[in-house]
């Protein structure tokens, strides 16, 4: 099933919410979720040079310079879809890309967790997509 874009508002709002006091985000939590989940491919320091990049087809992103390739500016919106990926109309686990659909493996992960419902599920996944952008953008090169 494709779902369409997420808007830009959306996203927006979301970042909003996930910023405020009682949001569970930080930088320190997104380097935890980065180092488990991402580094395996884009490496330790995000420069896509991780361990299992070599079995690859497509070379994994250098993470430290989204910013510079767009202007300077860290594009939130942009990676967020990017980490997220339910909005790209992919199916499985992949999608048609290599990289996991990281919103989907999040909430998926989060249903398992006792008294969880797939609406605490869905904030704890968007929660730690804020979390890993937040990490992202400190290791951006100016």
């Amino acid at each position: 099933m494709k779902h369409p874009p997420m808007s830009q508002a959306l996203i927006a709002s979301i970042l909003a919410v996930t910023s405020s006091s009682w949001a569970q985000t930080s930088a320190a939590l997104g380097r935890a979720d980065y180092k488990d989940n991402c580094a395996s491919c884009h490496g330790a320091t995000g420069k896509g040079d991780g361990p299992v990049q070599s079995f690859l087809i497509k070379p994994p992103s250098d993470l430290t310079t989204i910013a510079r390739r767009n202007g300077g500016k860290f594009p939130e919106e942009m990676v967020w879809e990017v980490i997220d990926g339910r909005w790209s109309g992919d199916t499985g686990p992949h999608g048609s890309r290599e990289m996991p659909v990281w919103g989907q493996e999040f909430k998926a992960r989060a249903m398992g967790q006792p008294g969880d419902s797939s609406v605490t599920a869905e904030w704890s996944a968007r929660n730690r997509i804020v979390s890993l952008l937040k990490y992202l953008e400190t290791i951006q090169v100016r």
